[in-house]
């Protein structure tokens, strides 16, 4: 529960700049000072969807064959489009995480 208050004067410059990373990595004023003073790393990752949106579309055809093969009819599964579309996720991520470090 978050009973106790902070009070402190800083110039107006510095406000809007917290304010506005609080706001980039959507959290509440009072969320994103607390979590900066306790040292904690806030990563913002933007674009995220579309990569999520492509491993959801991959998870939801891989999951189709194996239900086929677990059916039969499937016995013979080529995945080099598949490895190369998840190796380009993969760079994807790394790149957005190396990008935007706070």
């Amino acid at each position: 529960m978050k009973n106790a208050r902070i009070n402190l004067r800083i110039s107006s410059e510095d406000l809007e700049k917290i304010r506005d990373k609080a706001k980039q990595s959507n959290k509440t004023l009072t969320d994103y000072v607390t979590t900066v003073c306790l040292g904690k790393e806030i990563i913002v990752i933007p674009n995220l969807y579309e990569v999520l949106k492509q491993q959801k579309a991959l998870g939801r055809n891989l999951n189709q064959l194996v239900t086929l093969a677990n059916m039969g009819r499937v016995t013979v599964v080529y995945l080099d489009e598949t490895i190369g579309e998840l190796t380009a996720i993969n760079q994807s991520l790394q790149g957005i995480l190396q990008r935007k470090r706070w």
